[in-house]
């Protein structure tokens, strides 16, 4: 018989596309839905976009008949928009039907009377929606089609017993040959810990299977930052890597994910000049950006340009290069002068969407914040020559209806780590002092 799912407005405002996403089942909005959705469409972010895209949709959707009455959609399933003309004597006397959460728990509740011989659930990201469904015995769920088990996160590394024929290999042809048996993802890193000093290898895949590579680069110092672990090694394999055009770096606080990339960044943009004999960088511009989600209660409108306003979003940016200019003597100074020279570029996300940007390096710091759909805008706005990271630590999230498994940053690394033009590390050694390792631990 199929399923009634009846959603929530910040499933829309999360992804446009959950209006196709449940195949053979209906689909119930409530107005209530589409009033919020209006109440949106003006923001000049990526919710007032979405909401801009679901009004897009359901037009669409008019051309095959009354969105009141139903129409049906491509996957089988149905779609209809539902007034809710339920009185006052009909639900709770609790309700506020004033409140548009009560309006829709409501239509959900009238569909569940009615008995049509089909499951009524709804769907939200909100948990207090979830809570008030479940305690009037409405069948509730998060949205899950874009979430991903988070305690099973793909780590990029693992351990692997190498032989001392294989080392030998290694040092003397640069590579050997991964085991058959043995499961790899591109650029994937193990451990042989059955030697004196644990060694690092990548497993590269070529057109006769794959390989496994000492590292190149892992012990490199960047700007005065060298490794201090062997996740850092990794780490630094990854960013320094032409071959690897897209890095996710993740780990809680300390443990160097943006100190690392930052350091690579401005190896490759300032300091390294290109093998080729064009004196030309290779990479023409180092960009930093971060989401603006405020930790606790909002500051408001902030006064000034552009480059005032976002000063101090940016602050741990700015801390982390006065980190690497340390022996400047007027490190203030130096960075508006990379700045002036088009060498440096600290950027908020609001601004990225509708650019292309080619041969440059990018970092997205606290990608933990971002959407699936906000890293996408992220991750395709890259051109030729461009190499992108993304940082951030899913255990420690801002953004409302996002938690550790349904943020961008958690989702891409699952979803990408298959594609060769993709890197990842999980960086779980704590590196910034004593203080921070406990406290990120036990706290």
């Amino acid at each position: 018989m199929g399923k009634i799912y009846v959603l929530d407005t910040n499933v829309l405002l999360h992804n446009p596309g959950a209006l196709f996403g449940f195949e053979k089942n209906d689909i119930v909005l409530p107005f209530a839905v589409i009033e919020e959705i209006d109440n949106q469409k003006k923001r000049q972010d990526e919710i007032g976009r979405n909401a801009r895209l679901v009004n897009r949709y359901l037009d669409g959707l008019r051309s095959k008949g009354n969105l009141g009455k139903g129409v049906q959609l491509d996957n089988g399933g149905s779609i209809r928009i539902e007034v809710n003309n339920i009185s006052h004597k009909e639900v709770p006397k609790l309700f506020d039907l004033y409140k548009a959460d009560n309006r829709i728990l409501a239509v959900a509740m009238n569909l569940k009377k009615k008995k049509e011989g089909k499951e009524v659930i709804l769907v939200s990201k909100d948990l207090n929606v979830r809570i008030k469904a479940d305690t009037y015995e409405i069948k509730t769920e998060d949205y899950e089609k874009d979430k991903v088990d988070f305690d099973e996160l793909y780590t990029g590394y693992s351990t692997l017993n190498l032989t001392e024929e294989d080392i030998e290999e290694i040092r003397s042809s640069g590579f050997v040959a991964l085991r058959e048996g043995i499961e790899a993802f591109p650029n994937q890193f193990f451990v042989s810990l059955n030697n004196e000093n644990p060694l690092v290898v990548r497993y590269k895949k070529n057109e006769t299977g794959g390989v496994l590579v000492p590292l190149k680069y892992g012990s490199n110092d960047n700007w005065g930052i060298s490794a201090l672990n062997l996740e850092q090694e990794m780490a630094q394999e990854l960013l320094l890597e032409d071959e690897i055009p897209i890095v996710t770096l993740v780990g809680r606080a300390g443990t160097g994910k943006t100190l690392l990339s930052l350091a690579a960044g401005m190896e490759l943009v300032v300091n390294e000049k290109s093998t080729k004999k064009s004196p030309q960088r290779r990479y023409d511009k180092l960009i930093v950006a971060r989401p603006i989600i405020p930790m606790g209660k909002d500051i408001g409108y902030l006064p000034g340009s552009k480059e005032e306003k976002i000063d101090p979003w940016m602050q741990p940016i700015y801390d982390n290069l006065h980190f690497l200019m340390r022996d400047c003597d007027e490190p203030d100074n130096d960075i508006a002068d990379l700045t002036r020279r088009g060498l440096l570029q600290i950027e908020i996300l609001t601004f990225i969407r509708g650019r292309s940007i080619p041969k440059q390096f990018i970092i997205c710091d606290e990608a933990q914040n971002l959407s699936p759909q906000e890293i996408k805008t992220l991750v395709t706005r890259a051109g030729k020559g461009t190499k992108i990271v993304l940082t951030g630590d899913p255990e420690q999230i801002d953004t409302p209806f996002l938690d550790s498994s349904s943020n961008g940053l958690s989702y891409f690394v699952e979803k990408m780590k298959g594609e060769k033009i993709t890197g990842h590390v999980t960086l779980d050694e704590s590196e910034r002092s004593e203080v921070a390792e406990i406290c990120s631990r036990r706290l």
